[in-house]
């Protein structure tokens, strides 16, 4: 498989004041196209960090950055929010949908961005949906779902585009137990049947093990080579 993604001596520094924080020293970091990548480490590690400078939200201090050939961390803001978009799909711990539009409207929303009609956006929001488990919920409202389903229509939401990469920043953390499973099989499944390129930030060992394999980040540094975690079937 081909590197879909690569860091070489990717640093990020913020400036507090006159002190300046190293978050991320030095990483080099290959990723491949068709990976399901667990980042775990303590708080302050610098994972979310990493996985911010990745999906295109920050830009690093130093070092390069590169997703599919293209070095992002060499676009200016509007280019960079420009390749976000096309893609990029994120799901974060907190689903982020807007509570007076429809799980079907949420999901058409990074939609609204490309060249599509009205009918071809109802259309892709569908089949997202549907891949997602919930084509019996298209009508519903947040407030109408469970914890797990507004996850899931958050992950539709971040799949309609059919990006490139799928970055998830502690997808389970606010979910009960039956709840994470679903959602991280549901992301296996993205992965292993469709080819989706993962990269999960996580503090739960449990959902690391459905990632191919885990990096552990301490002080902005990798720590350990590729530990690879056991996939669940």
């Amino acid at each position: 498989m081909s590197a879909l993604v690569e860091t070489r001596n990717l640093s990020k520094v913020y400036s507090r004041g006159t002190q300046k924080v190293e978050v991320l020293h030095h990483v080099n970091l290959d990723i491949a196209k068709g990976d399901f990548l667990a980042l775990m480490g303590p708080s302050g590690s610098g994972k979310t960090t990493l996985l911010n400078l990745i999906g295109g939200l920050d830009t690093p201090t130093d070092g390069a950055l590169s997703i599919a050939g293209a070095r992002i961390d060499q676009l200016g803001e509007d280019d960079l929010a420009r390749w976000r978009a096309s893609n990029v799909g994120f799901v974060f711990q907190f689903y982020n949908l807007l509570p007076m539009l429809s799980a079907q409207k949420n999901v058409e929303l990074p939609l609204l961005l490309t060249r599509l009609t009205a009918a071809q956006r109802k259309r892709n929001a569908q089949v997202a949906l549907e891949l997602v488990g919930l084509s019996d919920r298209t009508a519903h409202k947040p407030t109408e779902l469970s914890g797990g389903q507004q996850q899931r229509v958050s992950i539709a939401r971040a799949i309609v585009s059919d990006p490139l990469l799928l970055v998830c920043d502690e997808p389970t953390g606010d979910l009960d137990r039956h709840s994470a499973t679903e959602v991280l099989t549901l992301l296996q499944q993205l992965n292993r049947d469709h080819g989706k390129t993962i990269v999960m930030v996580t503090h739960d060992p449990k959902a690391a093990e459905y990632a191919n394999r885990t990096l552990h980040l301490d002080k902005g540094s990798l720590v350990e080579s590729d530990a690879e975690a056991g996939a669940l079937a």
